[in-house]
């Protein structure tokens, strides 16, 4: 078996409703920070910031812009907006040297948040952009989802393990 080296994010697409090209535009991906509390008291020697599984603090997703696009403003509407980012990432074989594509995609569904439009000045872009809440997100990496956080249907799948599972059973989801 030959180990492969992950290079680079050779390309990528991103799509509002799974067929509706976006443009030309950066992504920041959402934070998966967990939500914590604090525990203290006998049996504790101090405070443990316990991290309560399955949940996270806001998510977000950013799409940056270099000018103003008409998708801009599609994702200002104050609505739930369904994105696809599919791309591919680049590895090399560390043993033969060979190049390999492998994809990667992530599905986000997301409410409006914040929507700068950017600046004007001559010659230059824009620097808009368009902040989502982020409600769902799934990774799937080479085929294999690596990330499933469905805040609403209590899911939160990590790498395989549904740390939620448990508590939709206790709840009688």
């Amino acid at each position: 078996m030959s180990e492969q080296i992950s290079a680079i994010l050779n390309d990528f697409n991103g799509y509002l409703n799974g067929t509706d090209y976006l443009g030309v535009a950066d992504v920041d991906l959402p934070d998966l920070e967990s939500m914590t509390e604090t525990i203290s008291g006998a049996g504790i020697a101090g405070e443990i910031d316990s991290p309560i599984l399955g949940h996270f603090g806001s998510m977000t997703v950013t799409i940056n812009w270099r000018v103003l696009e008409r998708a801009n403003f599609k994702l200002a509407r104050q609505e739930v907006h369904h994105l696809d980012f599919r791309g591919s990432i680049q590895q090399v074989d560390k043993r033969t040297g060979t190049y390999d594509q492998v994809p990667v995609k992530v599905t986000i569904r997301g409410i409006p948040k914040n929507t700068p439009l950017g600046s004007l000045a001559k010659g230059s872009t824009m620097d808009n952009s368009n902040e989502l809440e982020v409600i769902y997100l799934k990774v799937m990496h080479d085929g294999e989802t690596v990330v499933e956080i469905d805040k609403f249907n209590y899911v939160c799948v990590i790498d395989g393990v549904d740390y939620l599972a448990k508590v939709r059973k206790n709840l009688g989801l």
